[in-house]
C-alpha cells in the first residue's frame, strides 16, 4: 500500500476529504518521528510499538575486497508489531 492509497482508505473510513486525511496521516507520522528521535517509546495498541535501540560498534567485512572494515556505532529505530497484527 502507498501513502496516497493509505490517505484514500483513511478518508473513506472517516468520511473526510482526502486532504484532512493526509493533513492527518502527516502530523500522526511526524508526532511518531519527534517522539523516537528523542527516545521515547511510542506504543499503540493493536498495532505495535515504535522505539529507539543503541547498536554497538563492530567489525564487518567488505565484500568487494574481503578487507576487515569498522563499523560505528549508532541508534536504530525499531518497530515490535502488535499480536492483532500477526494474527
Amino acid at each position: 500500500m502507498t501513502k496516497t492509497e493509505l490517505i484514500a482508505a483513511i478518508a473513506a473510513g472517516a468520511g473526510i476529504s482526502k486532504a484532512a486525511a493526509k493533513k492527518a496521516l502527516d502530523t500522526t507520522t511526524a508526532s511518531i518521528a519527534a517522539a523516537v528521535k528523542k527516545g521515547d517509546k511510542v506504543a499503540l495498541v493493536g498495532f505495535g510499538t515504535f522505539s529507539t535501540t543503541k547498536r554497538a560498534a563492530r567489525t564487518g567485512v567488505n565484500p568487494a575486497t574481503k578487507q576487515k572494515i569498522k563499523i560505528a556505532a549508532k541508534k536504530v529505530v525499531k518497530f515490535k508489531a502488535s499480536k492483532a497484527i500477526l494474527g
